[in-house]
């Protein structure tokens, strides 16, 4: 609602200026009879029409104040010191010379902030050696009303250049963390594009064989190169599969020969993980439900990253006398992993710059699937993934 409302005042900053103003109009216009017959010290008696003219000049320029401050608080300063020229005695009108104050304070430099309030307090200056008894007294009490004017435009000033600084570093950071975020996922593709480039060459790999060990057979042995066959079809789904979620993510790799052969883990290593962590200091337990189904590769290296990144993660933030459980349930037509620890969950302090959640949804998206992530209640933090299987890509 206040939002609405900040962005229609804003477009409509010229109506809302002339608004803030009427009070001062309407004042004016119902004391130009009494101010026509005032007599004062050094003051002449002035007609209503010329009041109305002097009242007007003061006042309506003041519709411009927030675009134009300094030019306006001219013209006020300008018309006040032609009034005193004049011997015309002070008019409430001449409220408009603080409200243009603290539109030049609170829009400018302190230079120009400082050079308002010197003309102001000079204006005022002479306004009591002409029609004050005492104008050193007069003067010293009547500046109070421009120094807290001025003080308020200073404050104005530096809570508007406070606000716009935030919401710049606000604006800032959330670029730097899209661009971030963009830049970590790009790279978590170019490493799973480098991983299932090994299952797609094991896959291709096997159906050679199988394809040259059929053609030995075909006449001697014509069952052996029937089940070969069968094997190469076989393989071949399964690897046009994983090309098919290759497409998007794969680019030419810079890597070493080393690093892009090596082979990759899978759901049989997880025991072996499991044992690397507790030797790292995680006591960990892995429990198996349902019925163990074979996983292609790809799912199979998908499954070990997660389950990887979720201990390294309880391992670096869990705090000391951490305990972490990984639980592997084969379903029907999904395998659900749940990793969880009794860490610092949210008590313990964020890393920056750290990618490894967006890593594990990459990799459970690439399969249709996905990632849960959060503190448990009542302390640890848990890491809920769910990876579709046996449907064809």
């Amino acid at each position: 609602m206040f939002g609405r409302l900040r962005a229609w005042t804003r477009r409509h900053s010229k109506l809302v200026d002339s608004l803030t103003v009427s009070p001062l109009a309407l004042l004016s216009l119902i004391t130009l009879e009494l101010f026509s017959r005032a007599s004062a010290l050094g003051s002449r008696e002035v007609g209503v029409p010329w009041l109305l003219l002097l009242s007007a000049a003061l006042i309506v320029p003041l519709t411009w104040r927030r675009d134009h401050p300094r030019e306006v608080f001219a013209v006020v300063a300008a018309v006040s010191f032609v009034q005193w020229l004049l011997g015309v005695l002070v008019l409430p009108a001449n409220v408009a010379v603080l409200i243009a104050l603290y539109n030049v304070v609170s829009r400018s430099t302190l230079l120009w902030a400082l050079a308002a309030g010197a003309v102001a307090e000079f204006g005022l200056l002479l306004a009591m050696l002409r029609w004050s008894a005492n104008a050193g007294r007069a003067w010293v009490s009547s500046s109070a009303f421009i120094v807290a004017v001025w003080l308020a435009g200073i404050y104005t000033n530096t809570r508007r250049r406070y606000v716009e600084s935030l919401v710049e570093r606000a604006e800032r950071a959330e670029r730097e963390r899209d661009q971030q975020a963009r830049i970590a996922a790009a790279g978590e593709r170019a490493r799973i594009a480098r991983e299932l480039h090994d299952v797609v060459a094991h896959n291709v790999s096997v159906m050679v064989v199988q394809a040259d060990g059929a053609g030995y057979a075909i006449d001697s042995d014509p069952e052996q190169a029937r089940r070969a066959m069968q094997a190469i079809s076989a393989t071949g789904r399964q690897a046009l599969a994983e090309m098919r979620r290759l497409v998007g993510v794969l680019r030419h790799d810079a890597g070493s020969p080393a690093e892009e052969y090596a082979p990759q883990p899978g759901v049989a290593q997880l025991g072996d993980l499991i044992e690397q962590v507790r030797a790292s200091g995680l006591p960990t337990e892995l429990t198996v439900s349902g019925t163990v189904r074979s996983l292609p590769e790809g799912e199979q290296l998908a499954v070990y990253r997660i389950v990887q990144e979720a201990l390294t993660n309880a391992l670096k933030h869990g705090g000391p006398g951490t305990r972490a459980w990984v639980e592997v349930t084969y379903g029907r037509r999904e395998i659900e992993l749940r990793i969880s620890d009794d860490g610092r969950g949210a008590a313990a302090p964020r890393m920056v710059g750290g990618h490894g959640l967006i890593g594990m949804r990459e990799r459970a998206a690439m399969y249709g699937g996905s990632v849960e992530a959060a503190p448990r209640t009542g302390g640890g933090f848990r890491v809920v993934a769910r990876i579709p299987v046996g449907v064809a890509a």
